[in-house]
């Protein structure tokens, strides 16, 4: 685990550095693959970035404050990380388990001089504690939401807000749909949903 500054506090959970990315030819396997070691590899989706006016309407929709922490899980680039604490003034958390999104996203940070409101966690998603989250990003496949959401539902307090990018978190009813055309005039889906 990487050191944290304002956010050791929070108790992270040991990172799990193992990670098979898949490629375009290979099916994204939910149930984890146990190896040698007795480690786990997790498939997760493929990366691909948000757009970043979509990126900022998740924020929005989120009504990410000051006040906030921000999640984003699988965090890439570190886009919305970046945008949350720069633009929208919160605290902001990255989750990412591959190595070179890791260290680019935080060197990002560093190069805007961000390291007092945002950072990249090298971490496994599935394993990260979210309790101090009062919003969490996702841009995952539904399935990948759907095995999420008993993390979700244990540690999120209640009025905690989860906006996902194109996908639905199953079992749970979205608060509100919002439809969203980019700039680059692709049509794109947000759903946010509110804890109870």
């Amino acid at each position: 685990m990487n050191g944290c500054g304002w956010l050791a506090a929070f108790a992270l959970a040991p990172a799990v550095l193992f990670f098979c990315q898949p490629t375009a030819s290979q099916s994204v396997p939910l149930a984890p693959a146990q190896t040698d070691s007795g480690r786990y590899l997790e498939h997760i989706v493929p990366y691909v970035p948000t757009p970043l006016d979509v990126a900022q309407k998740m924020l929005e929709v989120a009504n990410v404050q000051p006040s906030d922490v921000v999640y984003d899980l699988g965090s890439g680039d570190g886009r919305i990380v970046i945008m949350a604490a720069q633009k929208f003034g919160a605290l902001a958390v990255g989750v990412e388990l591959d190595s070179n999104l890791y260290l680019q996203s935080s060197q990002r940070i560093r190069e805007l001089d961000l390291q007092d409101r945002a950072q990249i966690l090298h971490e496994n998603m599935f394993e990260i504690n979210v309790r101090h989250a009062t919003v969490v990003t996702l841009y995952l496949l539904t399935a990948v939401n759907e095995r999420l959401r008993p993390m979700l539902e244990r540690q999120l307090r209640s009025g905690a807000r989860v906006v996902s990018h194109e996908f639905q978190v199953p079992g749970w009813q979205p608060a509100q749909t919002v439809d969203f055309t980019s700039k680059a005039g692709v049509p794109y889906k947000i759903f946010l949903y509110v804890r109870p």
